[in-house]
Formats: structure tokens, sequence, C-alpha cells
């Protein structure tokens, strides 16, 4: 049975209470926690604050299933140390995987040959950690094919993907064909709806464009067990309807398509 979660991404600044709080009133047992500057978890956050959180949510009866970072691994500069700091974030936390994005720029084979030099490199830190780098489907590597053709070139069971659903299916890649080229690599799946592939705002789950029952039936032929978290972009959509409406809307569309979470 998959764990359904949300991201934290949807109520941003939410005190540990409200984001509690949240989880219980839609039935809902995982979150995805948002590593940035303001939430319950930064990059910086200590040792000692990371696992009272992780204590606090053990109490509460939920369980993180993914760090959700900004880690670019095309972008310029380091960005080993700063994945280095968030995967001992996420194993402070009991969180099992950190996500990272492509972020580069410049041809996509130039992006591409960077990511996997830092993917590679950040191997043995993530090994050591006991966390996974999930690389999503965003910015330049919309695609199920570009990101797992990015994973292919490390061969490191240490990694894996996010499907944000969105993106691919944005970017013209049928479902069939990212769940197929994911098959392999998927460890957290992201689900959201928007008014149209050009126009990103978000509708309330089940109410707008994506074709989210096929994705879920597509992850459920390739036997897809793990999380399935709404990512509700209020972050960057202030005027996007309250975290709590969206979540019943989201547990509505999965209680259409699989067993009660």
């Amino acid at each position: 049975m998959n764990a359904r979660a949300f991201s934290t991404l949807g109520c941003p600044g939410a005190t540990l209470d409200e984001v509690i709080r949240s989880a219980h009133t839609a039935g809902v047992g995982s979150v995805e926690l948002r590593c940035a500057p303001g939430e319950l978890i930064a990059p910086d956050s200590t040792p000692r604050q990371t696992r009272a959180l992780a204590g606090a949510l053990a109490s509460a009866g939920l369980r993180p299933v993914c760090l959700a970072s900004y880690v670019r691994l095309a972008g310029d500069g380091d960005q080993l140390g700063p994945l280095a700091a968030v995967l001992r974030r996420a194993a402070e936390t009991g969180a099992p995987y950190v996500r990272v994005f492509c972020g580069g720029s410049g041809p996509v084979a130039s992006q591409r040959e960077r990511a996997v030099r830092t993917l590679a490199g950040a191997v043995p830190e993530a090994r050591s950690a006991g966390v996974g780098i999930l690389l999503e489907t965003h910015d330049s590597f919309l695609t199920g094919e570009l990101v797992a053709a990015t994973l292919e070139a490390v061969g490191s069971p240490d990694t894996g993907a996010v499907w944000d659903v969105v993106n691919p299916w944005r970017a013209g890649e049928p479902v069939a064909r990212t769940a197929e080229s994911l098959t392999p690599w998927v460890r957290h799946v992201q689900l959201k709806d928007v008014a149209a592939p050009d126009d990103l705002r978000p509708v309330l789950p089940g109410h707008g464009a994506v074709p989210l029952g096929e994705a879920l039936d597509a992850l459920a032929r390739i036997g897809y067990r793990g999380a399935l978290s709404l990512e509700w972009e209020r972050a960057w959509y202030p005027d996007a309807a309250p975290l709590d409406e969206a979540l019943a809307a989201f547990v509505r569309v999965l209680d259409s398509h699989l067993p009660p979470g």
C-alpha cells in the first residue's frame, strides 16, 4: 500500500503543530519536508533541531518520506558540500530520501555531464548517511527519459527518481513512457493538478487537466510501492486554496483509484 503524504510547500511558514493538524484532519500519515530557510528544517539546522523534529513527528504518528532540497546538481559552483549537508539533515530526521534538481544552464548534454559527475561524487556520502538521492523530473530535465538516462550513467542503487507528474506531461511525454523510463528508478511521486500544460496555476486535484488517474494506473502497473505526495505549490501561488482544501481533494482522488490509506 502506498503511503499518502503531502509536501510542506503547501503550507509555507507553518508551525509543526499546524502541519500535524493538517495531516490528522486529512488522514494522511506521511510528510515531505521542504528543506529551506524559514521552514521546519533547513540545510543549516542543527542535529539537535532535526532530531527534535523527528521525535515530534514520530509522536504524532507521522513519517518523513522525503527531504525536498534545492540542491542543483548541474548548478554553478560547489554542489557536493550543500548536498552532503542535506543528506545529514535527512539522516537525522529519519527521511529515507533527499530530492535534488538538475538546475543547470547551457546545452542539456553538458548539464547531464555535470549532474552525473555531482551525483557520482555524492554517492559515498549518501551511502554513509543511509539516504538515497532522488533526481526530480524538473527544469531542463522534465522528462522521465532524461532523468533515467542520467541515473543510468551513474548506475548506483543510492540514487533514484522523483516523478513530478506535471512536468513530463507538460513536456509532451506520454504517461506510459514516463512510467516505463522510470520503472527501475522511481522512489517518490509528487501529485498535483494544474489548469493546462502552459498554465501551471494550482487547481484542486481532480479538477484540472493533469491525467492523475492515468498516472496512478501506470504506477500500479509497474508495481510502485513508494509514497504518493501532494505537492500543493502555495509557496509560489499564495492565492491558491488552503492546503487543507487541496488535501481533501487529493484524498478523494486517491480513494477513487486506490485502497484507502
